[in-house]
């Protein structure tokens, strides 16, 4: 999303010191301007150039070729699989897990997580087939859960969790809003204000530590910081995450999140454990139901805040002028559950993606200094001091293009990020197309990409191997 993109990732303990702070200054005005202009699709000058073996070639005339079945596929037991996971606390080490399974299994293995099966692809040229073979529209796996609850509420699935069709009507609308470069470039002025609250927040957390320049618990600042940034964009709202008292509200919504995003197991085992043993094991569907809830009125609280405004505005005469809420509520191309879960389901997914990716950016530099410096100088030489940066400094700021792609090349957001506490989900895609010699995979069957084997050096060396 174009949204994120414009925020980046990790530690700022070693980023101490006036001269430091006046780097961190200038970095963060850029790096949050980084356009997500760089999409981590293939284009079509790419696919031209893309090898001939990626193309599943004709069997010569007489030749053979034996396809595998899925039962075939090596991979981990189902119990060894559960035991790695629940027993041994397998989600805060999903890095690890991948690495692991990349050498004992290949390129392509399969695993059973309860009642799901996971077909793994940790090959790049595999994940170009994989991402080639998805359709038009989405395919969700493992979203049952996700659905089943919005059935029991009555409120529509959002662009997270819908499919097909719905998935295609509410795409066109919201790309015309928030899903391109330039369009994303309107909220410039917004999130410029947000930053500047974070710099502030910075100042008076370092002021409150003996030495004066370390800030602790950087993950919960960004985590604070995206929220209000995205907020910002999609309720056209402030919320206080950064100021010394938080509002109530706030600190509920902030809290639903903590639960949904406390473990990865919340939605894994909501999903795994069958309908019949939820009596017997409801506290991963109770607590998947409880941060939804809170998710949810949160986000109806704020749209219904603006409907009211917007209303009385007409009342009495004014022009009605906003940003995306306003279209959506204005234009009426969507339902108000459409809206009710878009936004609920943006903000989820916005929060946790740009902190991580600000802690892992923030994370590098402070281990390649000289990047840093690098990056420094050239905000200072493009804008000049104290100046602000807009979205037509972007295209004059190429380190700052090169931090955003490095960082999302090594921890991309929508992996389990070592090294962090919190978990997320790996994407997932289906198929029904032949990978590796192995036949049409069910589209019943959820494909996931393993990324740590493929960003590492040490992932680099398997597949040379």
């Amino acid at each position: 999303m174009a949204i994120l993109n414009h925020f980046t990732t990790a530690c700022w303990k070693n980023l101490q010191g006036d001269r430091m702070n006046k780097q961190l200054v200038f970095i963060l005005r850029a790096l949050h301007k980084s356009a997500a202009s760089e999409a981590s699709g293939i284009s079509a000058a790419g696919e031209e150039a893309m090898p001939d073996r990626l193309i599943t070639p004709v069997a010569d005339v007489g030749v053979k070729t034996r396809i595998m079945t899925l039962k075939e596929m090596p991979g981990p037991s189902t119990l060894s699989n559960l035991v790695e996971f629940i027993w041994r606390d397998g989600f805060s080490r999903i890095h690890e897990i991948q690495m692991d399974h990349r050498k004992k299994f290949g390129k392509i293995f399969k695993s059973r997580f309860g009642p799901q099966l996971v077909v793994s692809v940790a090959d790049r040229d595999l994940v170009a087939e994989v991402l080639r073979a998805e359709g038009v529209a989405p395919q969700r796996a493992n979203m049952e859960s996700w659905k089943e609850y919005r059935d029991m509420i009555g409120s529509s699935t959002g662009l997270i969790s819908a499919e097909g069709e719905d998935w295609l009507k509410m795409r066109s609308v919201l790309r015309q809003l928030i899903m391109r470069p330039r369009d994303v470039a309107v909220f410039s002025d917004d999130v410029n204000k947000v930053v500047d609250d974070l710099i502030k927040r910075v100042c008076v957390l370092r002021t409150q530590e003996p030495d004066g320049a370390t800030v602790h618990n950087v993950n919960d600042l960004f985590f604070k910081y995206a929220m209000e940034g995205v907020a910002a964009i999609l309720y056209e709202s402030r919320l206080g995450c950064l100021e010394n008292e938080i509002p109530q509200g706030t600190q509920d919504y902030i809290g639903a999140l903590h639960l949904m995003f406390s473990s990865f197991k919340t939605t894994m085992y909501a999903g795994a454990i069958p309908k019949w043993l939820r009596p017997v094991i409801p506290k991963p569907w109770e607590e998947f139901c409880l941060s939804w809830d809170g998710l949810f009125k949160f986000s109806r609280f704020h749209v219904d805040k603006r409907l009211a405004e917007i209303k009385a505005q007409l009342e009495r005469g004014e022009d009605v002028k906003g940003g995306l809420l306003t279209h959506l509520l204005i234009n009426k191309e969507m339902t108000m559950e459409e809206i009710y879960a878009n936004l609920t389901e943006m903000l989820l997914a916005g929060v946790d993606t740009t902190s991580f990716t600000l802690s892992w950016a923030s994370y590098l530099l402070a281990r390649h200094p000289h990047i840093q410096q690098h990056i420094f100088m050239e905000v200072k030489r493009t804008l000049g001091p104290g100046a602000v940066a807009t979205a037509d400094d972007i295209p004059h700021l190429p380190l700052i293009r090169g931090l955003v792609k490095e960082t999302l090349r090594l921890s991309w957001p929508f992996v389990t990020t070592p090294h962090l506490s919190r978990k997320r989900t790996l994407p997932m895609l289906q198929t029904s197309d032949r990978i590796a010699g192995y036949g049409k995979i069910p589209r019943i069957v959820s494909t996931t990409l393993a990324r740590f084997p493929l960003a590492t050096a040490s992932g680099a060396a398997l597949a040379r191997e």
